[in-house]
């Protein structure tokens, strides 16, 4: 700046110094109220900065905490499928099977009938060629009438030792001596004794005759009822061997025949389930060779006792076949129609907790806390599972729990589908709070 310039704004030529030199100090009330006003500012700012950083902190801590609790959703159990449908295997019988051996000893002379055919009772199926039978038949045909010959010998001894003691009984006293009276009458019991035993020699031979009579007769085998030949283990000329086979070196079976009017069908029902089994209960039976039919079977009796091996029951069903579909030793699916359980319930597999304690679900309790219940499980239906115990429909069950969830411990709740990140978008969290 410029002398005349300086002259120009101070125009009585006094010197700048000497004008501040005459400005007056502040007072120091003045200066008190000035340091007063500048530390409450001080402290305003400074209590600001704080509740910011508190309010900041606050938010971070809720942030922070509702990320630290579970994320759930809950849902309430479905009811229970109407009228159960339990499946299992079972074995078809026939209503009597009887296999059929030889009760005489002989080669195979002729058989009659093949497997496949339907016979008649006492219908022939075979006859065996038994010559040591027959020579043993003969024998005692020879034996026998010997026997009776022997009786008729013995009989007129005992007649003419009858006579002969009652003519010395009946003599004058003194015509005959004491003795020779006993005498007679020694011999007439003698030859009566013979003659009796003559008589017992019959009946014994006449025992020995019937019996092998009777073999004579086996050696015809005939069916025992009506029904079908399911089986023909012989052929001519076959050497045949008495006994029933119950060995394992015995015997073969010669035929088998089956009565197949009516069948029985045997299940083994496990033991949780024998309860609901009873007379009069109805089942469909599914066949391999049958996919497009059903047969209808009906609960006949039960065993009445468990199996300790297989902890089940034996149930026997009852099966009309007068189409003659069902064979003996077939493999059917048996279909029960067991009664519905008002208390069960049906929930998603994936609510299933398994723990040291056994099957476990979560529940949403009161203030939003977990808690675990036993449950007892029922059918497996794939994606769901029946609970026969430990739910109601009114309880709010958590799905795909934590595995770290334990009772009493606080969840989330929400019902919005994954966001655009992948994660379940989370009520509650700070507005513009970051991924920690």
């Amino acid at each position: 700046m410029s002398l005349s310039e300086n002259q120009h704004d101070n125009p009585q030529g006094q010197h700048p110094h000497s004008a501040l030199a005459d400005v007056p100090p502040p007072s120091p009330q003045r200066l008190r109220r000035v340091g007063i006003i500048v530390a409450i500012v001080a402290v305003l700012v400074a209590i600001a900065g704080i509740g910011i950083r508190w309010m900041h902190e606050r938010d971070v801590r809720q942030w922070t905490t509702a990320r630290a609790t579970p994320v759930v959703s809950v849902m309430t159990p479905g009811q229970g499928v109407s009228g159960q449908q339990t499946t299992l295997p079972g074995n078809i019988q026939a209503w009597y099977e009887a296999p059929l051996y030889a009760r005489v000893s002989g080669y195979l002379k002729k058989w009659y009938e093949d497997y496949g055919a339907h016979v008649k009772k006492g219908q022939l199926l075979a006859e065996i060629d038994a010559p040591d039978l027959d020579a043993e038949l003969a024998a005692a045909q020879a034996t026998l009438r010997a026997a009776e010959a022997q009786v008729k010998v013995r009989e007129a001894e005992t007649e003419f030792a009858r006579t002969t003691y009652e003519r010395w009984r009946d003599s004058p006293k003194g015509v005959v001596s004491e003795q020779e009276r006993e005498s007679k009458k020694a011999d007439f019991a003698t030859a009566s004794a013979r003659y009796n035993s003559a008589i017992a020699d019959v009946r014994s031979d006449q025992g020995v005759l019937d019996r092998l009579s009777a073999l004579e007769q086996f050696k015809r085998i005939v069916a025992p009822f009506d029904g079908v030949v399911t089986a023909r283990t012989t052929d001519v000329g076959n050497l045949i061997n008495a006994g029933s086979g119950s060995g394992t070196s015995g015997p073969p079976q010669l035929f088998r025949v089956a009565d197949v009017h009516e069948m029985r069908v045997f299940v083994q029902v496990p033991q949780e389930l024998s309860a609901q089994i009873h007379n009069g209960l109805t089942a469909d039976l599914d066949l391999p060779q049958y996919p497009d039919r059903t047969f209808k079977a009906t609960v006949a009796t039960t065993s009445e006792a468990i199996n300790e091996a297989a902890r089940t029951l034996l149930v026997e069903l009852h099966a009309d076949n007068t189409d003659n579909l069902l064979q003996p030793g077939t493999y059917a699916e048996v279909h029960f129609h067991l009664a519905s359980n008002p208390n069960m319930v049906r929930i998603p597999t994936s609510a299933l907790v398994f723990r040291e304690q056994g099957m476990q679900v979560a529940i949403l309790g009161k203030g939003d806390r977990a808690e675990l219940r036993p449950v007892k499980l029922g059918r497996n239906l794939g994606t769901d599972v029946e609970v026969l115990s430990g739910l109601t429909p009114l309880d709010r069950v958590i799905e795909s729990p934590p595995d770290s969830l334990s009772t009493g411990d606080l969840v989330r709740v929400i019902d919005a589908p994954a966001s655009e990140d992948g994660r379940l978008a989370a009520k509650g969290a700070p507005p513009g709070a970051g991924t920690p």
